[in-house]
Formats: C-alpha cells, structure tokens, sequence
C-alpha cells in the first residue's frame, strides 16, 4: 500500500486527478499471489478509489505447466474480506464456460455465480460500519 503513494503523487503532480490504485496481490514464492489486506486500508486514506481485483489475484502466474493457472474458489473471499475493509470498487473476469477462455480461465468466476457474489457484497455494504482507523 504504502509503496503506491509516490507513484500516485507523480500522476498528480502532471495534473491528472482521474486516478484509480488496484490491488491484485503480491508475488510470494514461485506462483502465488497473495493479497496484503493492510494495503487496502492504506490506499483508502489517500482520497482516491480503490479496487479490488478479485480474480487476478486468484492467479498463479506461470503455475499451470508453463502458463497461468489460478484458483477462482477464492474469489469470492477475497471480495467479501475488501468489501469489509471499505472497498466499493471491483475487478474481475468472467466468461460461460472459463475451463474453455483463452486467458486467466482458472481464476475465472463462471457467470452465472456473479449475481450471487453481487448479492453478498450489497449485503456486506448494508451492515454498519465503525472504522478504528
């Protein structure tokens, strides 16, 4: 998270205030991909969007023989626990039938699960809400 600041300062600084930061994870050994939530809450302090990407952070990059793989189970996770921390903005892929997409199928959410994840994060953004922070 804190790594970000800089870079979103340099756009800033040339004028540009449309700006949205991202969190897709963070290398972590050899194919994984792992999401440092205290990221979120950091980039979140700087009045500026933030969205979570959901699917490409279910990526293994170079783990599936040489391509990508992934792990699309965990993606619904990864979007309630955002959406916990104050994440309204969300990123991800989707297709019918993912085992058959030409890229990033195994970290795919298959379309007809997407209504049920919408559901879950309107819910989650109904609770009340007390941030420490």
């Amino acid at each position: 998270g804190q790594d970000m600041y800089y870079p979103l300062q340099k756009v800033r600084d040339s004028g540009n205030e449309q700006v949205l930061l991202t969190e897709r994870g963070n290398s972590f050994g050899y194919h994984n991909l792992v999401v440092d939530f205290r990221n979120l809450v950091e980039m979140q302090k700087w009045d500026t969007p933030v969205v979570m990407d959901i699917t490409h952070s279910c990526q293994h990059p170079g783990g599936a023989s040489g391509k990508s793989g992934g792990d699309r189970k965990f993606a619904p996770y990864l979007a309630c626990a955002a959406a916990a921390v104050g994440i309204r903005g969300f990123f991800l892929e989707t297709h019918f039938t993912p085992e058959k997409a030409l890229s990033d199928g195994p970290n795919m959410i298959p379309f007809d699960e997407i209504p049920q994840l919408l559901n879950q994060l309107m819910d989650l953004f109904a609770l009340p809400t007390q941030s420490t922070i």
